[in-house]
């Protein structure tokens, strides 16, 4: 046995409330890799319903790495969602026409760009990550915390705005794992050494 299959939609049996997030995507513009799993409370067609302000002619893109850990209520703020920050109004007067379809003339919106999320990486209850943020390798983002600024590998954030809580491991690990990228190994690679990955000792990985 090599683990789950990962192709399949719930592939923990009989419970339809975590799933593998690639197969229930159907929005070309989030991108998930194999194994990253989405857990809701209620149903977990919510995941796409909580990528807010998705627009398509923005064109911007989710995109999440393998073996990431997804709760429930994570939110992702795309970019359809910025205002005008240094006009003198942030109305957005253009959406509404009647006459008002000009006030965008040789201007646009805000945007900040994709939202890049690491490998095996932790998003907790609630979270809510903005447009342009990237989140490394390894981040553990905990429960409520609203994500405005990049998140560097292994690194635990908290918080509205959230703020660095620690570092997982001493530079020298974090630097080994980022070298290794045990989540591109092959699965037969990552079935063997489960036990190594499940403890600390980064030398005998």
């Amino acid at each position: 046995m090599n683990g789950p299959n990962k192709e399949k939609k719930f592939p923990l049996e009989n419970y339809d409330k975590l799933c593998f997030l690639k197969n229930i995507i159907t929005n070309p513009n989030i991108i998930v890799g194999d194994y990253t799993y989405y857990d809701d409370f209620e149903n977990v067609e919510n995941f796409e319903k909580n990528v807010k302000y998705h627009f398509d002619f923005i064109d911007d893109k989710l995109i999440i790495g393998k073996f990431c850990m997804i709760a429930s209520g994570v939110k992702f703020i795309m970019n359809g969602a910025n205002h005008l920050t240094h006009s003198l109004s942030a109305y957005p007067f253009a959406i509404f026409g009647k006459g008002w379809e000009k006030a965008m003339e040789g201007k646009t919106y805000p945007n900040k760009g994709d939202i890049i999320i690491g490998n095996d990486v932790w998003i907790g209850h609630n979270a809510t990550i903005m447009a342009g943020i990237k989140i490394g390798d390894g981040a553990i983002i905990a429960t409520n915390s609203t994500v405005i600024k990049d998140v560097a590998p292994y690194t635990v954030v908290g918080g509205n705005p959230a703020q660095e809580i620690r570092k997982r491991f001493d530079e020298k690990t974090i630097n080994k794992l980022l070298e290794i990228k045990w989540w591109d190994w092959n699965i037969e690679k990552i079935t063997n050494n489960i036990q190594k990955l499940t403890d600390n000792k980064i030398d005998e990985l």
